[in-house]
């Protein structure tokens, strides 16, 4: 499964999600009629009956979700589709919920934390890492990231520890 989103409230009384999309493009949900809601340890296939761009959140009519008070129960429950599903990726290119959670190391062995989410400047992507000494915004890019080891969840970065201040 490739977390694609999270249900983050409900959206008026008939059982609609606001779906706070994870991707590039905000509408790229829109292409999958099947999505799966739960977590990492546990997914439940859902279809999609309708769903629509708002603004930044993708709003989604889920079957077997009647009313407010249903909808409201999935608030925080992460969307998937299954890997399969995705376009096969080119080398050297990365699905942002790959990244989300892979341990970020400088060369000389500093850790910095885990990849929390990335952002989207416009010039490039962003990785947003949390540990000890807070957040640090690297950006993607190639003089910056240095290796992406999805086996191992790591990403070494050429970046000085003392850049975090």
């Amino acid at each position: 499964m490739v977390v694609m989103g999270k249900v983050v409230a409900a959206q008026g009384i008939q059982g609609w999600v606001k779906v706070l999309p994870f991707t590039e493009y905000v509408d790229s949900l829109l292409d999958y009629d099947n999505w799966y809601i739960g977590n990492e340890q546990s997914w439940r296939p859902i279809k999609v009956l309708e769903s629509n761009v708002h603004g930044k959140l993708v709003v989604a009519k889920l079957e077997g979700i009647p009313d407010r008070t249903a909808a409201e129960k999935y608030k925080g429950q992460l969307i998937a589709v299954s890997r399969d599903s995705l376009p096969e990726q080119v080398e050297g290119e990365y699905y942002w919920s790959d990244l989300i959670g892979m341990s970020v190391v400088n060369l000389e062995g500093h850790a910095f934390g885990i990849v929390d989410s990335l952002l989207e400047t416009g010039a490039n992507d962003v990785l947003v890492v949390k540990g000890e000494q807070g957040e640090t915004l690297m950006p993607f890019i190639a003089s910056v990231i240095q290796q992406v080891d999805l086996n191992n969840k790591t990403i070494r970065v050429d970046w000085q520890a003392d850049y975090l201040k």
